[in-house]
C-alpha cells in the first residue's frame, strides 16, 4: 500500500479540500502519513493569496525530495491555476493539477508513476464550473465545511477568480446531509467556508437560494454545538442575517468582515462594492444585538495611491469602531490583476511601516476588547492545544482561554468565567467548582 502525505498552504477553504482528497486517497486504499514518514506521494496543496508564493512551493518541493528522494510531488490549488506551467519546471514537481482537474488526481494520475516532464492538467478557468463538496475530519476540534466556491466579483488587487473561477454553491439539501454525517462524529464546531461565503445559493450561474436560507437551515442540526461564519462581504451580510445570529440556537457572535480601506476613495479603486459608511452600519448593527461579539477585519495596506492622509483615513477609522482583530495583508502586485498595472506605487519600506502600526493597533484592540468581557461566563471548547502544562481553547466569542491541563476537558465545551490576561495574551479562567480546571 503506497503511503501519502499532504501539506496545505492557505485558507479554511483549502484545508477543508485537502481533508477531502486525503480521504478519497484512503478509500482507495493509499496509507495517510505525516509528511516527514518517507511518503510515496506528496500532494501540495497551493496558495495565491500569500506572498511568495512561488518560493514557498519551491521550499516545500525540495523538503518532499529530502525525505523521500523518489517521493511523487503533485502540486494543486490556486498557484497551480494560476502557474501551471511555471510550476512544471521546479525540479522535484511530477504533477500540476488545476481547479477543475485537483478532485480527479488519483485518475488522471494513475499509479502515480513518474515519467521525465511533469504532467499538466489545468483547463482553463472557465472549465472550473462544478462544486465539489468538501470538509475537513479527524484533524481539528472543529470541521471546515465549504458551502461556496469561487468568485464574481473583481476587485483590483486579487486573483481568487482567476485561481478559482465564477462563484457556485452546493444545494442547502447536500450541506444538511454532510453536516448531519458530521453531527454524528465527536465534532462541536463547524465553521462554514467558501471564498465568498454570502454569496451563497448560485447552481449553474442561476441564484437558487440564499445565505439567510442555509443558515436557517443549519440551525436546526442537532448534535453540532456551534456554528461559526468565516469571512463574509459586509454587502452581503444582510441586516436579517445579523438579526437572526443574535437569536439563534448554534451560530456563535463571532463574524469577519473584511474591510481593506477605511477610505472611500481607496475602496472605490480597489473596487469593492460597499463604502466606509456601510461597512460602519453593519459593525454597530452587530454591536447593538450582541455587545459581546468579536468583529474581526481584514485591511491592506500599500495599495497603489495610498497616501499618508489615505492610510489616516484608514487607522482612525479602525481605531474608533468596535472591531476587535485586524487580519494586516501588505499589499503585493499579482499578475493579471487591475492594481497591479496602477501608477502611485507606494515604496515597500512604506507599506511595511504602515503594517506595522496597523499590527499594533489590532493588538491593542483585542486585549481592549479581552479586558472588556473580563468577569463574565462563556462556554469554551478545549482544543488538543497543550503548552507547558496549559491547554487552550476558544470562547463562542472567539476569546482565546488558558487553563491548567485537563484530559478530561480536550473536545468538551464547558462553562468558565474569564478572570485576568496573562503574559502571553490569552485570558485566564476561574476554577469551576466541579473542580476540573484550576486557575493557572
Amino acid at each position: 500500500m503506497k503511503k501519502v502525505a499532504f501539506y496545505t498552504l492557505g485558507c479554511k477553504l483549502n484545508y477543508a479540500e485537502t481533508s477531502t482528497i486525503s480521504r478519497m486517497f484512503e478509500k482507495k486504499g493509499y496509507v495517510k502519513v505525516g509528511f516527514e514518514d518517507k511518503p510515496d506521494i506528496f500532494i501540495i496543496n497551493t496558495c495565491s493569496v500569500t506572498e511568495n508564493a512561488d518560493k514557498k512551493c519551491k521550499k516545500i518541493v525540495k523538503e518532499a525530495k529530502k525525505i523521500s528522494p523518489d517521493g511523487f510531488v503533485a502540486i494543486i490549488g490556486c498557484y497551480a491555476q494560476l502557474k501551471p506551467r511555471e510550476i512544471a519546471t521546479i525540479q522535484g514537481v511530477d504533477a500540476v493539477l488545476g481547479a477543475a482537474e485537483k478532485f480527479r488526481l488519483i485518475e488522471l494520475l494513475d499509479g502515480f508513476a513518474a515519467s521525465q516532464e511533469a504532467k499538466v492538467f489545468a483547463s482553463e478557468i472557465k472549465e472550473a464550473q462544478d462544486f465539489n463538496h468538501a470538509f475537513s475530519m479527524h484533524d481539528r476540534t472543529r470541521t471546515f465545511l465549504k458551502v461556496q466556491d469561487g468568485c464574481n466579483y473583481g476587485c483590483a488587487f486579487c486573483t481568487i477568480p482567476l485561481a478559482r473561477g465564477k462563484s457556485r454553491s452546493d444545494t442547502i439539501e447536500n450541506i444538511l446531509i454532510t453536516a448531519n454525517q458530521i453531527a454524528n462524529t465527536d465534532v462541536k464546531e463547524v465553521v462554514l467556508t467558501g471564498v465568498n461565503i454570502g454569496d451563497f445559493g448560485i447552481e449553474g450561474g442561476k441564484r437558487k437560494e440564499s445565505f439567510l436560507d442555509l443558515i436557517r437551515s443549519l440551525d436546526l442540526v442537532e448534535g453540532i454545538d456551534r456554528f461559526r461564519i468565516s469571512s463574509i462581504e459586509p454587502n452581503l451580510l444582510t441586516n436579517e442575517a445579523i438579526q437572526f445570529v443574535s437569536e439563534s440556537r448554534h451560530f456563535v457572535p463571532h463574524f469577519h468582515i473584511p474591510l481593506q480601506s477605511g477610505s472611500n476613495t481607496l475602496l472605490r479603486k480597489m473596487g469593492r462594492r460597499y463604502l466606509r459608511e456601510l461597512y460602519e452600519d453593519r459593525v454597530y448593527k452587530i454591536k447593538s444585538l450582541m455587545p459581546h461579539c468579536c468583529i474581526g477585519t481584514d485591511v491592506i495596506v500599500g495599495f497603489p495611491g495610498e497616501t499618508e492622509a489615505l492610510f489616516m483615513e484608514t487607522y482612525n477609522f479602525l481605531k474608533d469602531l468596535p472591531v476587535s482583530y485586524l487580519h494586516v495583508f501588505t499589499y503585493s502586485e499579482r499578475a493579471n490583476t487591475r492594481a497591479a498595472e496602477m501608477e502611485d506605487v507606494v515604496p515597500m519600506k512604506i507599506r511595511n511601516k504602515r503594517s506595522k502600526m496597523l499590527r499594533i493597533l489590532s493588538e491593542k484592540k483585542r486585549r481592549a476588547f479581552y479586558e472588556e468581557n473580563l468577569g463574565k461566563t462563556f462556554q469554551v471548547l478545549f482544543e488538543e492545544d497543550i503548552e507547558e502544562g496549559k491547554m487552550h481553547g476558544f470562547t463562542e466569542n472567539y476569546i482565546r482561554i488558558s487553563a491548567k491541563y485537563d484530559p478530561l476537558l480536550i473536545n468538551e465545551i464547558k462553562e468558565v468565567t474569564l478572570s485576568d490576561i496573562n503574559e502571553k495574551g490569552t485570558v485566564e479562567v476561574l476554577e469551576p467548582e466541579n473542580g476540573l480546571m484550576a486557575h493557572g
